[in-house]
């Protein structure tokens, strides 16, 4: 072979050799190699993250550490305390006598069963106090009706007939509980009397009810400083979280959609509702589409999430070493063993939840062929165009 075609035969072998040398980190892909995940090779800016198996210890871990609710912040089962008045509150005062000529019902009246007189209302003052006639100012913030009832009576017990008092709460300013955001009718309501014993879905339902479905709609209690929030249908499903509400209580409902992502070699990828208010990995990984059949790794399926640092400490992990609250977990289910669909349905997603299904090993063999028959396929033309070049020429000389 001439010499111009000889360098243009070799010069594409030894560019595809070298080349083939970097195809492996260089080829197309939706993420990360199983042996990149498990051997945990990450770039320097990269977050650390550990890497835990599923199994039934672990799940059994995880299911422990459930997020519990309002039931988990608010723990004072026993029912609210009875109502008491507070400034502000207008109060209507009514005494009764058992005859007539004592010091509200005069002599005139006559005896009747039932000689009374009402006090007109009037308002707990910013001292706490009210006033009776005759028994001067009386302590009403932070007492309740009977015990006012009784401070009234002793105070006049030695100059009316037989005196008892009625105290009841004319217009309730204190001790509110409101119910606001996407509820049919907002509200802010007295509190009930202990009686009532009424509970977060009866404040509720006071307000109307919820406007959309449960499944999207989440309920946050706020009470003395502290705010737990639970999804709607949690109160319904697990009544331990319907606690009872108490005054100056603040009820928050609003609508977000859980979701999580899926990427890789599953069937699609991109981000997905949950339609439900919970769903197990084995779900969610349906939802995606499952597996894609020629391309997934069934033993490389990732789920992606943050782990509060004493779940991370159960589950064997040396949390000295971060600084945050959360650590990255990336959890592995083996799909590849048949009880690995078993573990899948008992690990409940989490809003923001990341699944990844990395490629078999195959997929990757492949894409460096065909990466190498490109290349082979390169070279080939050029050789093939310097033949017909120097076919070309050699023609050229030979013409008359």
């Amino acid at each position: 072979m001439h010499s111009f075609a000889k360098t243009y035969v070799f010069t594409p072998a030894f560019l595809a050799a070298a080349l083939a040398l970097g195809a492996c980190s260089t080829n197309p892909g939706s993420g990360p190699l199983t042996d990149d995940v498990n051997n945990k090779i990450q770039t320097e800016s990269a977050p650390a993250y550990e890497l835990v198996p599923l199994n039934p210890a672990t799940v059994k871990i995880l299911h422990t550490h459930e997020p519990k609710g309002l039931a988990g912040v608010f723990t004072d089962r026993r029912p609210p305390a009875s109502i008491v008045f507070g400034i502000g509150d207008v109060v209507s005062v009514t005494i009764f006598e058992a005859a007539a000529g004592g010091l509200f019902i005069p002599a005139e009246a006559g005896v009747r069963p039932g000689n009374y007189v009402t006090i007109p209302d009037q308002s707990v003052d910013n001292d706490g106090f009210i006033t009776v006639p005759y028994a001067g100012q009386i302590k009403a913030a932070g007492r309740t009706a009977v015990e006012i009832q009784r401070s009234i009576i002793e105070k006049i017990g030695n100059r009316a007939i037989e005196p008892q008092a009625v105290v009841a709460m004319s217009s309730q300013r204190t001790q509110l509980i409101s119910v606001l955001g996407e509820v049919n009718s907002p509200a802010r309501y007295p509190a009930s009397a202990a009686g009532a014993k009424d509970k977060v879905l009866d404040a509720i339902t006071r307000a109307g009810g919820i406007k959309g479905q449960g499944f999207e709609t989440w309920v946050m209690l706020e009470r003395g400083g502290r705010r737990a929030t639970v999804p709607f249908e949690n109160l319904v499903m697990a009544p331990e979280n319907n606690v009872y509400v108490r005054p100056d209580d603040s009820i928050y409902v609003y609508r977000e959609q859980q979701k999580f992502m899926a990427f890789g070699a599953s069937g699609q990828s991109g981000e997905f509702n949950f339609d439900a208010w919970r769903i197990n990995l084995g779900e969610a990984v349906g939802k995606a589409g499952g597996l894609l059949d020629g391309q997934a790794d069934p033993a490389a399926v990732y789920l992606y999430r943050r782990e509060p640092r004493d779940v991370a400490a159960q589950l064997g992990i040396d949390v000295s070493k971060y600084t945050s609250e959360t650590i990255p977990v990336i959890f592995n289910v083996n799909f590849r063993d048949p009880g690995g669909f078993f573990l899948a349905t008992k690990v409940m997603m989490k809003n923001g939840d990341i699944i990844y299904v990395s490629n078999s090993r195959n997929v990757e063999v492949a894409k460096f062929l065909n990466y190498m028959r490109v290349i082979m396929a390169t070279g080939s033309d050029a050789v093939n165009l310097s033949n017909d070049a120097l076919i070309f020429r050699n023609n050229i000389k030979l013409a008359p």
